[in-house]
């Protein structure tokens, strides 16, 4: 798509959309090479567009050296007039219902693997009726990786919970959940009302790494307690868990959400109480950052299928 500028003097400025996404690209990221990434561009097809765009505009948008990339006074004066003009646009698009449909694009949302197998299925489903052509992409990881992807701009908005968020970081609270103490239904915690944690922790367990963030809210919670023995193995992932528990190696606390449904074959779960440990699940964003239109309403529909 082509944009002309019109000024008092009446001189006129072509430049093309592209070289705007480009642009923001580069100033989000600080990065040619990861503006090209993020783009999905080679990287001399990037330094294209932003030539073309300072030819046209006549001014340099970017300082660059060795080891960095910065806009300039122009480019910071520039960057949210280009951010308003893209966002206004796909908003436009967007709210025009011939349109919407046949909008092209890509929305990429980072999932701790709990919260995307709660949420994603059932709004991946509406947000495909309503922008077929929109593709999410849904990076499933653990929370210091959703973390990480948000903060960097690889993803415009994550589903997380709430512990050791940075402060770059605004956090939107949708569910709270509970840590139930997984098992098979033949062990004999099975069809328990509830068990405590000093309970749980005399049968052989599994527990999850200092690198998961379940880890940290456990470590957090648990402070004063000290289990009667250690855990028999450690993983990283809470799949990778109950894929032990299911095997008969022993029981596991996992958050409620991470449960398989409850007409599984083998699994079950128990309450853990003394204390009854909780985490809350929610969007988290980059703070003082506006999502692009495609993301509001992705984000608007996570909101929904919370309700």
């Amino acid at each position: 798509m082509s944009i002309t500028y019109k000024f008092k003097s009446l001189m006129l400025i072509n430049f093309d959309l592209n070289d705007l996404q480009a642009f923001r690209a580069v100033a989000e990221q600080g990065s040619f090479r990861k503006a090209a990434e993020v783009i999905r561009i080679s990287q001399p097809a990037l330094s294209r567009r932003i030539e073309k765009l300072e030819d046209a505009l006549g001014v340099k948008l970017f300082e660059r050296t060795t080891r960095r990339v910065s806009l300039t006074i122009v480019g910071r004066a520039f960057a949210p007039r280009a951010e308003r003009l893209l966002n206004d646009l796909d908003d436009a698009l967007l709210g025009i219902s011939d349109v919407a449909s046949s909008r092209m694009g890509q929305v990429t949302i980072a999932c701790v693997p709990s919260a995307a197998y709660y949420f994603m299925p059932g709004v991946i489903a509406q947000y495909h009726k309503l922008y077929p052509r929109i593709r999410i992409k849904v990076l499933d990881a653990g929370a210091n990786d959703v973390r990480g992807a948000v903060i960097n701009g690889e993803a415009d908005l994550g589903l997380s919970f709430s512990g050791n968020l940075d402060n770059e970081l605004e956090f939107e609270g949708l569910v709270q959940e509970r840590y139930v103490a997984a098992c098979r239904r033949d062990h004999p915690l099975a069809g328990r009302s509830d068990v405590s944690w000093n309970e749980f922790y005399t049968y052989d367990y599994m527990s999850v790494d200092k690198s998961s963030g379940n880890r940290f809210v456990l470590d957090q919670a648990l402070m004063h307690l000290t289990p009667s023995k250690p855990s028999i193995c450690e993983t990283r992932h809470i799949t990778t868990m109950l894929g032990m528990v299911e095997t008969g190696l022993g029981i596991a606390a996992v958050p409620a959400m991470a449960m398989p449904a409850h007409n599984h074959p083998v699994l079950t779960s128990v309450p853990l109480i003394d204390p009854p440990v909780v985490r809350d699940i929610g969007l988290i964003k980059r703070r003082g950052r506006t999502l692009i239109p495609a993301a509001l309403e992705l984000e608007r529909l996570i909101i929904q299928v919370k309700g």
